[in-house]
């Protein structure tokens, strides 16, 4: 599969200060830039951007960043499914996955999140692919926010439909172990019947029980 990466690039403005939302950037323009110190949310930051820079090098691998002058302070992560998720199994060259989203507290609350979205899938490219996220409950901040999951979890969708993702029902057993817990999918236009197909078998592999 070739991967085509186009950038492309929006500004905002924000409360805080002028956001740029911008992407796929490559490994060397990732390398220049500062990442916030905040961005903790999966491992600690210098880990974290170091985390970034590598997938940025990998050939299906794409980074979109929100920077605020030269420091980053929320991105986007696609690469495909790790090999020891389901996800793999089906060994899709056009199946991606969202694999991180996070915005600096500073800036949340102000569209930056689904601005990063939006930007990514700007790229025509991305209508070649299935893109999936996982989102667990455990993994989102509602210690700071207050929330509880149910609101917490319409926040996340909110925001991933802003890219075009829709929830996906799956008997993945990580999913169905918390019904805060969802599958979101974005089926680009140009995939074919047959990629559905072994999506859909990816999801189900427990349908012949039923």
């Amino acid at each position: 599969m070739e991967f085509i990466k186009t950038y492309y690039c929006v500004n905002m403005e924000t409360k805080p200060g002028q956001i740029v939302v911008e992407g796929p950037i490559p490994p060397e323009q990732l390398e220049k830039l500062k990442f916030h110190e905040d961005l903790t949310a999966f491992r600690v930051a210098k880990q974290q951007f170091k985390a970034l820079i590598g997938i940025a090098k990998l050939p299906e691998g794409r980074i979109i960043i929100a920077r605020n002058e030269d420091t980053i302070v929320g991105y986007a992560t696609f690469l495909y499914p790790d090999p020891l998720e389901r996800w793999s199994e089906g060994k899709m060259e056009n199946l991606i996955e969202l694999g991180a989203i996070e915005v600096i507290p500073e800036f949340r609350g102000a569209g930056v999140g689904k601005q990063i979205l939006r930007v990514s899938m700007m790229d025509d490219a991305m209508e070649d692919y299935i893109v999936i996220t996982t989102e667990y409950y455990w993994h989102w901040d509602l210690k700071r926010t207050g929330l509880n999951v149910w609101e917490y979890r319409k926040i996340m969708e909110k925001m991933m439909n802003a890219g075009g993702l829709e929830n996906f029902a799956t008997d993945e057993p990580e999913i169905s172990s918390h019904p805060a817990n969802c599958l979101m999918a974005r089926i680009g236009s140009r995939v074919d019947s047959e990629s559905i197909q072994r999506f859909d078998q990816l999801r189900f592999k427990s349908r012949l029980m039923y």
